[in-house]
């Protein structure tokens, strides 16, 4: 069977967020399961250049400018690009001028990606389409609205916050019949809903975790999209993410200062060596290290961390920070390791490696975001033997099995879970890590259970093929 996939982003040639390795590494797990994935995504300039040479296998209606699709094998992708300089062929972040703020044609952009999916799609004979997250929202509009056969479209949701939203001004510009001007169609609340109009259009509609796709039928996790997804309720449903486990393997990760496994865990005291060498902090075996990996945001709860690290401290922890995000927010980590010379550091900038290091030589990981469709964090945690404590939210409570007093006994704990998601919640749970890690032995063994989680996409990959054969004997049954 014949998949095109649609994003925005894809690992390793451009990346802001995990919905990059997602794209990257779900083609090459459905390829076991006899699905070959083509995935399309933005001529940008790393793309470009990966690709080379490639011909030119299809020009497009110059509806938003000259455009036309290159095909090529990059690695495990094989890979369309949307080659137009005038919408994508520009400096650093994909979605946002050097000088701060999105770009202001960025409607314009990534409805040429939608209109180039519903083209890709038909020229290529697939049999669906799977769109991810807001900027491949419009793909299902043009399939609907103007393929010249029904071609089924599975829409994922990364993260239901992002939802593309852009002046009524350009839905003329679109080329869509004046009938998609409606709730029953692209509009949303007075403007163009790029991520309404995916959600709507889809024959299937999946998110990141079972638990999140629950999370977003309610007023609470719904950001406004809830009474549309409760409408559609019989279509969502929830496929976790997973890791491509080859590329992250403890056994074989260069960026480590040295590797382990779950049998032979002992050199993980080599990386926390190195770890805290790197930040700056004293170099104490014995003290509880924990790591922070992600975007400093009110989502991902940084500002629970700050407020939860006097307590970090009174138990003799240790903190590692890595990433970047809010000014405000990267201004109060630096802040911290100022104030707490050796026993607080900040990398404020995204470095893969020094992440990798971060899950290596931790004891613990923390991710106490606020609300989490999936998260990557915490599989990476758990593969590398770092046993991560989440908030209780999401993907974050899908994939982590807190460390009570049953699962202990039983044995089966990975981690730690904290609820409500406030920083009071959140210093109780270092406060029982720090008792646990204290305990060498039981501290090893739920290490031991965090690093053999399958945490790859072997069951999820069954489950979406599974997904796309309903969808493609089916057909295209999409609301009209």
């Amino acid at each position: 069977m014949r998949v095109l996939a649609v994003a925005s982003e894809a690992y390793p040639l451009v990346k802001t967020g995990g919905l990059a390795d997602v794209v990257g590494a779900l083609p090459a797990a459905l390829a076991g399961e006899g699905i070959a994935v083509t995935t399309l995504l933005p001529g940008y300039p790393a793309v470009l250049r990966a690709i080379g040479e490639a011909p030119a296998v299809l020009t497009l209606p110059d509806r938003f400018g000259p455009a036309r699709l290159r095909r090529a094998q990059v690695g495990a992708l094989d890979l369309l690009a949307l080659e137009a300089p005038h919408l994508f062929d520009r400096p650093g972040n994909p979605y946002a001028a050097p000088e701060g703020g999105d770009w202001p044609d960025n409607g314009e952009r990534f409805a040429a990606l939608g209109l180039a999916a519903a083209e890709a799609a038909t020229a290529l004979g697939v049999q669906a389409v799977h769109a991810h997250d807001w900027q491949a929202g419009l793909a299902g509009a043009y399939l609907r609205h103007l393929a010249p056969r029904p071609i089924p479209t599975v829409f994922t949701i990364h993260n239901l916050a992002f939802q593309g939203q852009f002046p009524p001004a350009l839905f003329p510009r679109l080329g869509l019949p004046a009938a998609a001007w409606s709730t029953a169609g692209v509009e949303y609340f007075g403007s163009v809903g790029f991520l309404k109009a995916g959600l709507w259009y889809a024959d299937r509609i999946t998110t990141v975790s079972p638990s999140y796709a629950a999370e977003i039928r309610t007023p609470a996790g719904g950001m406004g999209l809830d009474g549309l997804l409760r409408g559609r309720a019989g279509v969502v449903s929830g496929i976790l993410n997973g890791l491509d486990d080859a590329a992250w393997d403890p056994a074989t990760d260069p960026a480590l200062a040295a590797r382990f496994t779950a049998a032979a865990p002992e050199a993980r005291a080599a990386n926390k060596a190195a770890l805290q060498a790197r930040f700056g902090l004293v170099p104490d075996p014995a003290a509880p290290l924990f790591a922070f990996v992600g975007r400093l945001a009110w989502q991902k709860g940084m500002d629970l961390v700050l407020a939860a690290l006097p307590t970090l401290l009174e138990i003799g922890g240790q903190l590692a920070i890595l990433g970047t995000g809010e000014p405000g927010l990267e201004a109060q980590c630096r802040g911290a390791a100022a104030a707490h010379p050796g026993r607080v550091g900040a990398a404020i900038g995204f470095d893969e490696a020094l992440a990798r290091l971060c899950y290596g030589g931790a004891d613990a990981v923390l991710v106490p975001s606020r609300f989490e469709p999936c998260g990557l964090a915490q599989l990476c945690a758990l593969r590398y033997g770092a046993p991560p404590v989440v908030a209780r939210t999401g993907g974050l409570a899908d994939t982590v099995i807190d460390a009570n007093e049953m699962a202990l006994a039983a044995g089966c704990a990975t981690g730690l879970q904290f609820a409500p998601g406030d920083a009071a919640m959140l210093a109780g749970a270092l406060r029982h890590a720090a008792a646990l890690i204290g305990d060498a032995a039981l501290w090893a063994r739920i290490r031991g259970n965090a690093m053999r989680c399958d945490v790859s996409w072997r069951r999820s990959a069954a489950r979406y093929a599974a997904l796309f054969r309903e969808v493609a004997m089916a057909g295209s049954s999409v609301i009209a």
